[in-house]
């Protein structure tokens, strides 16, 4: 399958995936959906592969949620309106990508610059480990569209990550949360300057497998 909104380069049995809408923030559209699913599947029996980077193309985001105007479009996933029933399948098909992230036997490295809001914050959650730039926002803003505190993924990721009090005001509230307080509570994990950190999420990468560990130890 040929990828038009996501970059795959593997070197040295390691494996970089770029968010490649910038000019959209990185949003997930429809086909960039189907495009993830297509990718994490491959991985999942991809024994040449022994760590992946996450990471989202341009300055201005990491992933920036839901491309709202492709789900709303008339043409498309919204033909004939928007319902409860649609947004739920929508919802339900974008959470096989995590499911299939959780069940890679590669260690998923995420670097995180500037916005990872909804669908970002579930990328970043979802993978192992967690790298920051120093401009890092994070968001469940699923709740600010009206969605409920428990989409894709948040009330079942969130709380392993983070506490349940903090987890529950996250999904609730759709507050923002600075890289700083992302860094105390434990949702990021490391913290670097932004020309920094693609080159600290490859030397991790290379520790891991330098050391030895086991890929398939999640």
């Amino acid at each position: 399958m040929e990828y038009e909104n996501i970059i795959y380069e593997a070197e040295e049995g390691i494996g970089t995936l770029t968010l490649n809408r910038p000019k959209s923030v990185n949003a997930v559209n429809r086909l960039m959906m189907e495009e993830l699913l297509h990718f994490w599947g491959q991985r999942q029996h991809d024994f040449d592969t022994r760590v992946i980077i996450l990471t989202g193309a341009g300055e201005k985001s990491f992933c920036a949620g839901f491309d709202m105007k492709d789900a709303t479009d008339p043409e498309g996933c919204a033909k004939g309106g928007i319902s409860p029933e649609k947004i739920y399948r929508k919802q339900s098909r974008f959470s096989g990508i995590l499911n299939l992230i959780r069940s890679c036997p590669q260690p998923i490295i995420t670097a995180v610059h500037s916005y990872a809001m909804g669908a970002g914050l579930s990328f970043a959650m979802a993978s192992d480990i967690r790298l920051s730039s120093d401009d890092a926002i994070f968001c469940a803003a699923y709740i600010n569209i009206g969605l409920g505190g428990t989409d894709l993924g948040s009330s079942y990721l969130l709380w392993r990550l983070v506490a349940m009090g903090k987890t529950a005001e996250l999904c609730y509230s759709g507050d923002r949360i600075s890289v700083d307080e992302a860094h105390r509570i434990g949702l990021a994990d490391h913290v670097y300057e932004r020309k920094e950190l693609l080159a600290q999420a490859r030397a991790l990468s290379l520790n891991l497998i330098y050391n030895k560990i086991p890929s398939a130890c999640r």
